[in-house]
Order: structure tokens, then C-alpha cells, then sequence
């Protein structure tokens, strides 16, 4: 089991918490090289972006990495609420300056975060331009530095891969407990015995970032987020606009943690040539995108 395990969980801790409860403060007063992207003024009182998990030594890369994890969020200050769409990393798509059908993690190979946008964005048929890339390393610091996680482990969970570097030992047992950093890894990480699959991973790590989002977002634990900064710029690449950020951050305390919205591309898994894939229900995505992204949609859907 190698380490691009990175799960739902971190990508949307690093853009939610981080970025716009702490980094813009933080930015504008230590002088800190602000994130790529042109600033422009932003009238709406939200902000759309695609999440992107990969493993990678330098996260500035532009192209290599699959990316083991894409969800697209959706941050609405004026309703309080946060929508999460999982998009599945099998899930089979046309990508531009490829022949056939791939699976859409392969995008980010091709072309870096900005095929992997594109590709998304045709997928959906929205409107979409921002990106954020993470790497796992982040998440042990994050979930130790708010003191841990309370989580339901839906089943034992237990592997072994002595030949990853380090060595990795998954061994979580079922039932409702809070987990720290190293464990909250592990239960990211573990994919195997789910009944369902991909799809009960994805509830896992849906179930996850909601609970640490709550969580960071109590009183005694938004102070302790700013640490985090110096790791952030190590393990996080994205091109939101320094304005756009800085503004999401002085509101972005009114998010209610009841008002999280999560779901995922409904589909099924096909072996097709030999391959594994994730074939979309074109019609219920229809109806999702519609729900949760209406304003974006930039195509007769």
C-alpha cells in the first residue's frame, strides 16, 4: 500500500480551515508568498474549487501524480453552508489529448491541476477554475493539533505492508472512539474489506472530514489552526486569488456545521478491457449538479 492514500478528509481541512479561517490573517501579516492565481475582485459571497489529493515530493509539480482524491466544494457563506461532491477516482471520462476513455485521476498526470479542472469541469458542466493540491503529510499534524478526532471505525481494520517506506501496520478496531494523528491516518489510508467498495471508503473519509470540521471549528481550537501555517505552505499548492482568500476568512466562522452537504457521483463499478472502472449514472448526476451547483452550471444539462 503505497502513500498516495490521501483522502476527502485533508484536502477540505487545508482549503475550509485553514485557508479561510487562518491563512489570510496570517499571510498579510508575516509577509508569506501568497497562493498563484491572479487577484480579482469577487462579488459572490461563496466560492467553488476542486480538491486534489496526490503524492507528490514537490506539490508545485505540475503534471506525474495521480490524484487519489478529488471532490468538488462548494463554500456558501450567505447560507452557512458547505457542499462536497466525491468524485470518485475511477470514474471513466473523456480527457482532453486523450484517446478514449480514462480514469479521471489519470488528468492530473496529463496535464496538472489544470487538465484535471478541465476535465471536471466538462464532466459537470460548471463553471470551475480554482484548484487545491495537498499532500497527506498534513493530516497527522492537523487532527493532533485540534486533539484528535471522535470518529464511529465502521469495522475492524487491519493490514500490513512491510515493504512501504516506513513500513506501514493499519490496526483499528470497530466502534466509536477518538483518534489522533497516526491512527487518523490509518483509517484514511485503509481500503480494503469495505462491503461496497470505493463508495464506503468515500463515506468513511466523508464521515471523517465532517467530524474534524466540527471539531476545528470549536471556539478553543480556532487559535491553535495559524500553527499550522509553515506546514501548510509545504504541503499545500493552489491558485485561489490572495483576495478571494483573505475575504472567505474574516467570515468564515458563520459556517454551520449542520449544514454540510455531502454526497458523491452515484454510479457503479465495470471491468471493462480488463480495467476497472467507475461508470457514472449520467442521469442522477444530472440531478445532483443541478441541487448543489445550479448557480455554476454553464451547460444544458
Amino acid at each position: 500500500m503505497k502513500k498516495n492514500f490521501l483522502k476527502a478528509f485533508f484536502i477540505s481541512l487545508i482549503c475550509f480551515i485553514l485557508a479561510y479561517i487562518g491563512i489570510g490573517y496570517f499571510i498579510l501579516n508575516n509577509g508569506i508568498k501568497s497562493p498563484r492565481g491572479k487577484d480579482s475582485a469577487n462579488n459572490k459571497n461563496e466560492i467553488l474549487f476542486l480538491l486534489l489529493g496526490i503524492d507528490a515530493q514537490d506539490l508545485t509539480q505540475e503534471k506525474g501524480a495521480r490524484t487519489d482524491t478529488m471532490m468538488l466544494v462548494k463554500v456558501n457563506l450567505s447560507t452557512e453552508g458547505v457542499d462536497i461532491l466525491s468524485i470518485p477516482r475511477d470514474t471513466r471520462v473523456n480527457i482532453d489529448g486523450r484517446k478514449g476513455r480514462s480514469k479521471i485521476n489519470a488528468a492530473h498526470v496529463h496535464g496538472g491541476p489544470e487538465l484535471a479542472v478541465k476535465t471536471v469541469r466538462q464532466l459537470l458542466g460548471l463553471e470551475l477554475d480554482y484548484y487545491v493540491k495537498v499532500d497527506y503529510k498534513i493530516v497527522e499534524e492537523a487532527v493532533d493539533a485540534i486533539g484528535g478526532v471522535e470518529v464511529e471505525v465502521p469495522q475492524d481494520m487491519y493490514y500490513e505492508d512491510p515493504s512501504a517506506d516506513p513500513p506501514l501496520i493499519i490496526d483499528l478496531k470497530e466502534g466509536r472512539q477518538v483518534l489522533d494523528g497516526q491512527k487518523s491516518l490509518q483509517f484514511l489510508r485503509f481500503r480494503k474489506g469495505y462491503k461496497d467498495a470505493d463508495l464506503g471508503r468515500i463515506r468513511a473519509q466523508q464521515q471523517f472530514m465532517k467530524a474534524f470540521i466540527e471539531q476545528a471549528l470549536r471556539p478553543k481550537n480556532l487559535f491553535k489552526l495559524p500553527r499550522m501555517v509553515p506546514s501548510y505552505y509545504r504541503n499545500v499548492d493552489t491558485n485561489i486569488p490572495m483576495g478571494t482568500l483573505t475575504k472567505m476568512a474574516l467570515s468564515a466562522r458563520k459556517i454551520n456545521t449542520d449544514n454540510i452537504n455531502l454526497s458523491t457521483i452515484p454510479g457503479n463499478g465495470k471491468w471493462i478491457d480488463g480495467v476497472s472502472y467507475y461508470i457514472y449514472d449520467e442521469n442522477q448526476l444530472n440531478i445532483i449538479v443541478r441541487e448543489m451547483f445550479g448557480d455554476y452550471i454553464y451547460d444544458n444539462r
